[in-house]
């Protein structure tokens, strides 16, 4: 038995443990995942949470909000540009020691060629610059973008990030949000990296009425699947790559990690079913 664990606040709900028994049943490998959920843990202490899946034989763990940056200072990193983005999301314990990755950043290279083949982002939007939006922007560098531009309404964290681009030799500017509707106009690719858009955070973290005529829109939120920006996105006939997918192929590369297969993306999507529709937020 492979055992694998979640580590995370508030990730009753989450499809890791789902998609990762999938994957092992798709290779014939007996897989279990548990969730550590420490909203649900009294006393919590990660340092505590961690240290015990790698005594009781976990083969790794994926790692979400709020521990990617705090887990960073428990791990080795070999790849330059995940020591750069300073967030892991997948430990595995290895007898030299943890070894830290991060799939969001590899994941989302892998979901933009699976959606969009072999073009490249162009000019691309970021708005909101925390962990998730740190690992869009050096995939989109990898990508190819011609230029990066980050807004967010911590001015100090979309400076943060651009300085640690900058220093990486990447192209970037920071958007004032009285210069955001123009940068949203001339953009070739939107991207949402806040919470906005979640069931518990509605709204959307672009101008509506400076979106149409880009090429194309990624939104971090996968729940609910179609997010007011998509939505609006998808009605102005902008090619669409949806925060679910970012989901299937970090979870793909992470598995990858865990176990050393590769993963067959195309028939890994054909065949992991979408998660139910989630209800309506309560009045």
């Amino acid at each position: 038995m492979i055992q694998l664990g979640l580590i995370g606040a508030g990730i009753s709900k989450s499809s890791a443990p789902r998609l990762h028994i999938f994957l092992g049943q798709m290779y014939g490998l007996p897989v279990d995942y548990l969730r550590i959920d420490s909203n649900e843990i009294a006393g919590f202490e990660f340092a505590d949470a961690i240290a015990r899946c790698a005594r009781e034989g976990y083969r790794g763990v994926n790692v979400t909000h709020p521990y990617k940056e705090v887990v960073r200072r428990k791990v080795e990193v070999s790849d330059p540009s995940v020591a750069r983005i300073g967030a892991i999301n997948t430990v595995i314990f290895e007898p030299k020691g943890w070894q830290g990755f991060n799939t969001d950043f590899s994941g989302f290279s892998g979901a933009f060629r699976h959606r969009f083949g072999d073009a490249k982002p162009g000019i691309s939007l970021i708005v909101g610059a925390g962990g998730v939006g740190k690992a869009m922007a050096f995939s989109l560098a990898r990508l190819g973008a011609k230029e990066i531009w980050l807004h967010d309404v911590e001015k100090a964290r979309a400076g943060g990030l651009a300085a640690t681009l900058a220093a990486a030799g990447i192209a970037t500017s920071v958007i004032e949000t009285d210069g955001l509707k123009d940068a949203v106009r001339k953009a070739d690719g939107l991207l949402n990296g806040t919470p906005l858009g979640m069931f518990q955070h509605p709204g959307n973290a672009f101008p509506v009425d400076a979106i149409g005529g880009q090429r194309w829109a990624f939104d971090a939120v996968y729940t609910p699947l179609e997010t007011e920006f998509l939505k609006c996105c998808k009605a102005k006939s902008l090619d669409i790559l949806s925060g679910y997918d970012l989901f299937l192929f970090q979870g793909f590369d992470a598995f990858t990690i865990f176990t050393g297969i590769e993963v067959d993306p195309a028939a890994a999507v054909a065949s992991f079913p979408p998660p139910p529709p989630m209800p309506a937020p309560a009045a």
